[in-house]
């Protein structure tokens, strides 16, 4: 990934899923499909969730609708995920993310009714949402997820769990 190109000031902590309070701020632009973004997901739950309990870090998580064809799936289910609980949205996140493999190659339609019958999740009107969180990544030039922000240091979900752990000392 690229990351010189990446205009970190343009990626605001406003929008997206807060869990915790802290001054320093962990900005995840993920897409629910992206295998990748899974693998950050999982790989730096711990440290992130321990950051965020002792008030070292913030986490703010944006759901970023892409317009790449294997990651529609994810804009599906971005639709399934109710921001307006940051608690509940980090509960449903991990379950989309735990049945991937399963809804991941599916139809959009198959993927909408997977949300709805098979993850019993609510279908929440995020248009306006996702659109500006679409207008901030362009505006940011974040062309690939996952792509995470923490200050000025820009990565990947290839970061070590002590790399991860330094910057949020």
């Amino acid at each position: 990934m690229d990351i010189s190109v990446i205009k970190a000031q343009e990626v605001g902590s406003v929008l997206g899923i807060h869990i915790g309070q802290s001054d320093k701020k962990v900005l995840e632009l993920i897409n629910l499909r992206c295998p990748y973004c899974r693998k950050w997901f999982f790989e730096s739950k711990d440290i992130l969730d321990e950051a965020v309990s002792n008030g070292q870090a913030e986490r703010i998580i944006k759901l970023v609708d892409k317009t790449k064809e294997s990651l529609q799936r994810g804009n599906v289910m971005h639709r399934f995920v109710d921001t307006s609980n940051p608690q509940k949205a980090l509960e449903e996140i991990e379950l989309i993310f735990n049945h991937q493999d399963e809804w991941g190659n599916l139809s959009l339609e198959d993927v909408e009714k997977y949300a709805k019958e098979k993850l019993n999740l609510t279908e929440h009107d995020h248009k306006k949402y996702a659109k500006e969180l679409s207008d901030e990544a362009d505006r940011a030039n974040v062309k690939f997820v996952p792509t995470i922000i923490i200050g000025q240091t820009i990565f990947d979900e290839s970061i070590s769990q002590n790399e991860l752990k330094d910057l949020l000392a």
